[in-house]
């Protein structure tokens, strides 16, 4: 692992949300891509108004004081700007960053080589901090309240302590599941955010920005389509605007307009909500083998040939937050909304009365 390249990340989500069009996970060409599409600045940084708000205030009254900026805890879904943020703290601040993530952090030694070769000022990012092994955790806490580490030198009864003194530098941290996250860890950050999904009006502005820096020729319409199946996501919307790129480019004069971008969209399967062929699997085995549920995951995951974990954690949650599918005490059951979306007439009242119940109908 090489510290001082802010590329070398490790991600925690399941590996089949890094094959998904609509993943919102970065694999090596996003990260690339979004080196250059990545604001400078708050600024610049679309969305997101509150913790912007508030960010702001927090560095600059830091750099009033002429202090190192307090510790940031930054939680919310992937792709929404955490890394993004971090970057702009560091370059708010006028200091160097350093990168690095929860999994790659298994033992305290590992942490306490991070920490020692740190600079004064410096902003150290560590994503997923919720994966950061125990002992390393444990250390974290004296390092962000008192700027020191005890280095165990040596084993069993003559083992000795020795306190390493370190400059004040700035701690980002990032999780997906900041519930995950030990309260005595949680309280010692300064500022804590939650970050939103986008709405369909801040992606098109995402889109557009976008597609200026990628100088591709897009109207309102063309961008307004690729936000509304971008899943409040903006990597998301940055990835569908590339893959629409290439179908413009191919199939039309270059230009995106809302007709071009529903047909490649179309090619790659995302429809109008942003459902890709995953997602749909789920809906369909859910809606048509099962009657609408209730079924059991492990009984679902059969069904569409995927691992339980993968329709879990890739699918199952987009499609509880769209309002298509619901998790109850007895199983998986479809919503009317999914019935509606897939264009299929939900079955008699006499075969869905496990659905009255769980519905209220």
């Amino acid at each position: 692992m090489n510290w001082d390249d802010p590329t070398d990340e490790t991600t925690a989500a399941p590996g089949a949300a890094d094959e998904r069009l609509v993943g919102a996970v970065a694999d090596g060409e996003d990260q690339a891509v979004e080196a250059a599409l990545r604001p400078k600045d708050l600024g610049e940084f679309i969305g997101q108004e509150k913790v912007r708000e508030q960010l702001d205030l927090v560095l600059r009254a830091a750099r009033a004081r002429g202090a190192t900026a307090d510790h940031v805890l930054l939680s919310g879904a992937p792709g929404l700007g955490k890394t993004t943020l971090s970057m702009i703290i560091a370059a708010e601040m006028g200091a160097p960053i350093r990168i690095t993530s929860g999994p790659a952090i298994q033992h305290a030694g590992d942490l306490a080589a991070i920490l020692s070769s740190l600079q004064e000022g410096e902003v150290l990012f560590l994503d997923e901090i919720h994966r950061m092994s125990r002992p390393a955790e444990e250390m974290l806490y004296m390092a962000m309240e008192d700027f020191r580490v005890d280095v165990i030198v040596g084993k069993g009864p003559g083992a000795t302590a020795i306190p390493l003194e370190l400059p004040p530098f700035t701690l980002v941290g990032a999780t997906t599941r900041a519930g995950l996250l030990p309260p005595p860890l949680r309280d010692r950050f300064g500022f804590t955010a939650h970050m939103e999904f986008y709405e369909p009006a801040e992606l098109q502005r995402v889109i557009h920005r976008s597609a200026s820096l990628l100088d591709v020729e897009i109207d309102t319409d063309g961008a307004a389509e690729i936000a509304g199946r971008s899943r409040g996501t903006p990597r998301i919307a940055n990835r569908l605007l590339r893959r629409v790129r290439d179908y413009a480019q191919v199939k039309a004069d270059g230009v995106i307009d809302r007709e071009i971008a529903g047909a490649a969209l179309g090619v790659y399967e995302v429809d109008s909500r942003g459902l890709d062929r995953l997602d749909r699997a789920v809906l369909e085995a859910l809606l048509k083998l099962f009657g609408g549920g209730p079924v059991g995951l492990s009984t679902l995951a059969v069904a569409v040939g995927e691992e339980r974990e993968t329709v879990e954690e890739v699918a199952e949650p987009f499609l509880v937050r769209e309002g298509l599918l619901a998790r109850t005490p007895r199983g998986r059951v479809a919503t009317p909304a999914a019935w509606s979306h897939l264009g299929l007439t939900p079955p008699g009242q006499g075969t869905r009365s496990g659905q009255q119940d769980l519905f209220g109908t």
